[in-house]
């Protein structure tokens, strides 16, 4: 080969003609070239400069100005490998093989496309070759974007513009979507994270979607348009029913208790939106007033917002009077007939409960005396001891109705004999001062005297007599002292010697006259005496 071309440059340097040139060039060329490059075939210089390695690289891509301008941008397979010097146009494509030879010598099943600027991942490793690289076309003219295979799988239709990968991964369209909304003007929080797309953006309109509230909810609305369209003022998009309106700061009324669990429009009712609700009780609550105005308007002075029933009005400490025992369920309106706030009611229980008293206003008016609120029987403590007849002995056990037989408790008797006249075994011959004799613990128990509270001593045989023996039926508790009165049928002298019998006799025994001695007669001692 080496003889070859010196030759070739001693008849180029003897003067021969261009055509003489060529036609040595031809004569001494391998073989021929392939079609494309056939109308250079006669021009060796095109493609060659002599006895200078070198220059082929730059004369190839002084031809292939696209390739060229690869390997100056360091892209596809030619600008990648472009960075290896050694690395000549000539290692991969070799010439004069003949016009049908292929000099790119590029098996597609192990061709590594790692190399070129399109790495072939997801989807993309299973895809033929043809459906992306076209048989009439070059291999560097294959469509490098997603919109340029995919734009009839476009469902946006071109609104979200081309830059596919942004959202979509070679996994799948639908499968690895991972568009950011998040760097949008709209960034998805809580609920509308769980929405689907399609939902917002109608057969894959994304342009213009609009971003207020109520062009998406104007249907969940619940206000109708009342409240105006700055939905985000009140709700979240957390939840619709979660309110975060503060009404209790950006309100002069703060929303307690059942307050709280009210629909708005209980109380805001105008279209607008704009009206201002009434703040007090009676605005709203007029129609459930029970007392029909008579206690006033300041509802919130005695009920609370858990409930009308619920009354937080402390009647003692607002009116120094308790309401305990029957009081604390009897209703206001039952004491208080005109308005609580105006009318000082008595305190007396007759105010209310003279209608009640059975004593028909003989035991006066202070009935707590002996009756308290937890009913006018329960627990009845009237002290009898204060009153002119105090319970001693067995009248402490004896039941009230024993003696009273009325209510009218100062029409009852204080005398024995006006319960006990039917217990009289003297059937009224010793009067009706059962007292002086009898006790309140027992009829058989005595505390009469008789040596002592008479003038006339028991002794002898009269110690032992019963009473009805001289105080007979129809005699007179104060009797006669003197024998006669009640021995004069005993009386054997037939009045001979008077009545005085103790002068001869003893109440021992008539029989015995041992005071026969007149220094010992009793009318002798008395003489003595009365000296």
């Amino acid at each position: 080969m080496v003889r070859w071309l010196c030759l070739f440059a001693m008849l180029a340097g003897s003067g021969l003609s261009s055509v003489h040139a060529a036609s040595i060039e031809k004569l001494l060329m391998p073989g021929p070239v392939i079609e494309g490059h056939a109308k250079y075939e006669e021009k060796c210089d095109s493609c060659h400069e002599s006895f200078s390695k070198k220059e082929q690289r730059r004369l190839c891509l002084d031809c292939h100005k696209e390739t060229a301008e690869d390997v100056k941008q360091r892209k596809g397979l030619h600008g990648r490998r472009a960075a290896d010097p050694k690395l000549e146009c000539k290692t991969c494509h070799s010439e004069h093989k003949g016009r049908g030879a292929d000099i790119v010598l590029l098996v597609p099943e192990s061709f590594d496309h790692t190399a070129t600027d399109f790495k072939l991942e997801g989807r993309h490793s299973s895809t033929r070759c043809a459906a992306c690289h076209q048989a009439d076309k070059k291999y560097r003219e294959a469509p490098g974007t997603c919109i340029d295979c995919h734009r009839k799988q476009d469902a946006h239709d071109g609104s979200l513009g081309e830059k596919c990968g942004d959202c979509h991964k070679t996994g799948g369209w639908k499968k690895d979507a991972h568009y950011d909304h998040d760097k949008t003007k709209f960034p998805l929080h809580n609920k509308h994270k769980e929405v689907a797309c399609a939902v917002c953006h109608p057969d894959g309109r994304y342009k213009d979607t609009p971003k207020a509230c109520i062009a998406c909810h104007r249907i969940n609305d619940v206000h109708g348009g009342r409240l105006g369209t700055e939905c985000e003022k009140c709700h979240s998009d957390k939840e619709w029913k979660e309110n975060k309106f503060d009404h209790d700061r950006k309100t002069k009324f703060p929303l307690r208790l059942r307050h709280r669990d009210l629909p708005c429009r209980d109380c805001h009712k105008s279209v607008d939106g704009k009206d201002k609700p009434p703040r007090d009780c009676n605005g709203c609550h007029a129609a459930d007033d029970v007392h029909k105005g008579r206690n006033g308007e300041a509802c919130g002075d005695c009920h609370k917002e858990k409930s009308w029933k619920e009354a937080k009005f402390d009647h003692l400490r607002e009116s120094g009077y308790a309401l305990r025992g029957g009081h604390e369920k009897v209703s206001c309106r039952a004491c208080h007939s005109g308005p609580v706030h105006e009318v000082a009611l008595e305190r007396a229980c007759k105010t209310c409960h003279e209608k009640d008293d059975t004593h028909k206003g003989q035991l006066g008016t202070t009935c707590e005396r002996c009756h308290n609120e937890q009913g006018w029987g329960k627990n009845v403590a009237f002290d009898h001891d204060i009153t002119r007849f105090p319970l001693i002995g067995l009248h402490a056990t004896a039941p009230c109705e024993a003696c009273h037989v009325t209510a009218g408790y100062r029409d009852t008797k204080r005398e024995c004999n006006d319960c006990h006249a039917k217990d009289d075994s003297h059937k009224g011959a010793l009067g009706e001062t059962c007292g002086q004799c009898h006790t309140p613990n027992s009829w058989k128990l005595w505390r009469f005297n008789h040596d002592k509270d008479t003038k006339f001593a028991l002794d002898g045989a009269h110690k032992n007599l019963a009473c009805n023996a001289c105080h007979r039926e129809g005699t007179e508790a104060k009797l006669n002292q003197a024998c006669g009165s009640c021995h004069i049928d005993d009386d054997v002298h037939r009045g001979s010697f008077g009545r005085a019998c103790n002068r001869c006799h003893v109440t021992t025994k008539f029989d015995d006259l041992r005071l026969l001695d007149p220094a010992l007669r009793p009318d002798k001692k008395t003489e003595k005496k009365g000296k």
